[in-house]
């Protein structure tokens, strides 16, 4: 894949590119692990780190974007060429040699005031590489570097399921102490739920557990996504086991992200996958707001 460095984009007029809240791509700069993206729950852009190029993760999700996607861990990440992406890309924005509209606004320019954070979320389970904690001192020290630490803040998108290993606790814990946050995957709350949506053998008590490490690291919403499966909405029996999952962390936790389908899932299972109308996602927000949560809903 070509490496994009800042004089790709100073030897030639500005370019502009066109991001879309419903296209996630990783190559629109041509960069291994560094991509834009516009982000309705960031609210702006959005650049995240991908730290599984080959479409790896430790789960396998029937929503997921990622095409290809199959089970194992990264490649070893060339920190170097993450530093080297990083930087060029930042400083191509804050130079004006690149920049970006949205569909939705494409005569708008956003710039470096608009990126809202760099985020380890990108083709499968951020944590799951050993340099995991690196990557996070790297992101820390060029944020830094161009001044912006304060704001733009260090997203980790994880399903949470490494928190027991102590380098993924170390990076949490960077995250912290940078005023960074964690978005912590649930997706349901019994065994069954989690086997069927996220391809996994995992029990509600772990996930309970693993989630009050996290919160005790750094400031951590739950994530959630949520769609019809086989034409079925999520009943209220499986609501009711999601909220009292949360229930006793909830003085813990920042919030509540409850998303749905904006992207097409590129699994098999696509088919069997329904978007669920904005009212039904407002009645479950309102169910958990109940905890005295924060809840964000994003159709």
């Amino acid at each position: 894949m070509r490496r994009l460095a800042s004089a790709d984009f100073s030897n030639h007029a500005m370019q502009k590119i066109l991001l879309t809240a419903t296209d996630h791509a990783r190559n629109s700069t041509g960069m291994q692990y560094v991509y834009p993206v516009l982000s309705r729950r960031a609210g702006g852009i959005s650049i995240g780190i991908n730290l599984n190029p080959n479409n790896a993760c430790n789960w396998q999700c029937i929503y997921c974007q990622v095409p290809n996607l199959t089970r194992g861990a990264p490649p070893p990440i060339n920190l170097d060429l993450l530093q080297e992406e990083l930087t060029s890309l930042l400083a191509a924005i804050e130079e004006g040699s690149l920049s970006f509209a949205s569909d939705e606004a494409p005569h708008k320019q956003y710039g470096l005031a608009d990126v809202r954070d760099v985020a380890f979320s990108g083709n499968g389970e951020p944590t799951s590489t050993a340099e995991f904690p690196l990557a996070v001192s790297l992101v820390q020290n060029i944020l830094k570097t161009h001044g912006l630490e304060r704001q733009v803040k260090i997203r980790l998108i994880t399903n949470g399921s490494l928190l027991d290993r102590p380098e993924v606790q170390t990076g949490i814990g960077q995250i912290g102490q940078a005023a960074g946050e964690v978005w912590f995957k649930i997706d349901s709350a019994n065994a069954a739920g989690m086997s069927s949506i996220n391809g996994v053998d995992l029990k509600p008590e772990a996930v309970a557990r693993r989630l009050a490490r996290c919160a005790s690291l750094a400031p951590t919403w739950v994530q959630t996504c949520l769609f019809a499966l086989d034409n079925e909405p999520p009943g209220e029996a499986e609501i009711n086991q999601y909220i009292a999952l949360i229930a006793p962390l909830a003085r813990q936790l920042e919030g509540v992200h409850l998303y749905g389908l904006a992207r097409p899932s590129l699994q098999a299972q696509a088919h069997r996958l329904t978007r669920l109308d904005p009212q039904t996602l407002e009645k479950i927000a309102t169910k958990v707001r109940k905890l005295g949560l924060t809840v964000h809903v994003s159709p």
